[in-house]
This record gives structure tokens, C-alpha cells and sequence, in this order.
């Protein structure tokens, strides 16, 4: 089969002043992201969160097999019932399925089995991994290196939505299978992750954390 390829659309190159100014502003940007846990239930857009699942689909993938779904909830009844489905799996977790390890590492944040933003923030976003896909005939189409390609879209996807004055948080309630049923979602999916998003409440607090520095996180040869 001939390969078909085309000129690289729109590059040009910055001059060295250009990229570190955009890399020095970009940083600056990213570095106000935080999780957030209390939301204002004040309705967002969804030609904004269409824009930024667009821009999480640009993300690179194994074979190009673009194995994601993005599923956007707005519905209150169908929030409600994601919470109570997520606090039941919470609650186990809490209760002692996670460990006295992890528990003692979550604790400075302040969390528990209690996810009332599950209701309050005005969107989900539930991220489906494609582990595979069914063609017409009912044959299984493997997706190669689909949780890595996944992860990338959803980092794209939250850098999209910090960009435009929305906050998130990263929700895994573990299990979380009961979101392939509550969603109708096909065979091949598994559920990814969580995504909650919306404006923070006015009264919002975040833990007092610290990233770790560049030297922490980088090698250089």
C-alpha cells in the first residue's frame, strides 16, 4: 500500500528569544494549575469543553489508532448517580482496602471517602482507554500503547482547560468499571479516569503544597 504524506502544516521557526519568552510564559502559566476540590456549580460552555477535547485528540498515539473517548456529563441525575456509585467505592477504600501507607500519604491532603464535587462542579468528564476495537465482522482490532496515548490526550485535555480560566481535578475512584455501564459504554473500554471541571467556589482552598525543582526532575547529558 503507498504511503501518503504531506508537508508539515503551518511550522515556523521561532527564533531562540521567541521560544524561551513563550517557554518562560507557558511555565508561568502552568505553575497557577492546581487541583481543586470545591466548585462553583455555575454553568460552563460546552463550546469550550468541545474546543479542549479537540485539542486533547491532537495528542500523538501508537499507530495513530487515536484510542480514547471522551465522555461529557452535565446531567445532574447522572452525576448524582456517579457519586454515589464513586463514594461506595471510596468508602472501602478509605475503610481499609488502600492500605495504612497510602492513607498516611493522602492525609496532609485532606482527603476522603466524600466526593460532593461529583455533584456540584457543573461537568464531568469521564476518559475512556480503547484497549481494543470491534470492526464490522466482530473481530477484535488491538489499539497499541493505548494507556500511554490516553495519558498524553488527558494531560492536553487539562492543559487545555487550565488555559481558558477552568479548574480540575483527577478523579480515580478505584474500581471504577461501574462507569463502562452507567455510560454505555462499548466492550474494549476501560475506564481511565475522572475528570471534574468547572470554576472554583469563591471561598476555594488548596494544600499548601511544593513542587519539586528542576534539578529534582531532570537529568541532563
Amino acid at each position: 500500500m503507498d504511503k501518503q504524506f504531506i508537508a508539515l502544516p503551518n511550522y515556523q521557526r521561532l527564533t531562540v528569544d521567541e521560544m524561551l519568552a513563550k517557554s518562560q510564559n507557558f511555565y508561568a502559566q502552568a505553575a497557577t494549575r492546581r487541583s481543586v476540590r470545591q466548585f462553583s456549580s455555575d454553568p460552563i460552555p460546552m463550546q469550550v469543553i468541545d474546543a479542549c477535547i479537540r485539542s486533547a485528540g491532537t495528542a500523538p498515539s501508537g499507530a495513530n489508532q487515536q484510542p480514547w473517548h471522551f465522555v461529557v456529563i452535565s446531567d445532574q441525575q447522572v452525576k448524582r448517580q456517579i457519586r454515589a456509585a464513586a463514594e461506595a467505592e471510596e468508602t472501602a477504600f478509605y475503610a481499609g482496602r488502600a492500605g495504612e501507607t497510602w492513607l498516611d500519604t493522602l492525609e496532609p491532603l485532606g482527603t476522603d471517602a466524600h466526593k460532593p464535587f461529583l455533584e456540584e462542579a457543573p461537568c464531568l468528564i469521564a476518559i475512556f482507554e480503547q484497549k481494543y476495537q470491534v470492526d464490522s465482522s466482530g473481530q477484535h482490532i488491538k489499539n497499541y500503547y493505548s494507556k500511554e496515548s490516553t495519558g498524553i490526550a488527558t494531560g492536553i485535555l487539562i492543559t487545555a482547560l487550565h488555559h481558558v480560566g477552568l479548574v480540575t481535578l483527577t478523579h480515580t475512584p478505584s474500581p471504577m468499571n461501574f462507569l463502562i455501564s452507567m455510560l454505555k459504554r462499548p466492550v474494549g473500554e476501560r475506564p481511565f479516569l475522572l475528570l471534574v471541571v468547572g470554576y472554583p467556589a469563591e471561598d476555594v482552598v488548596v494544600p499548601d503544597i511544593k513542587r519539586k525543582s528542576l534539578v529534582d526532575i531532570s537529568t541532563r547529558y
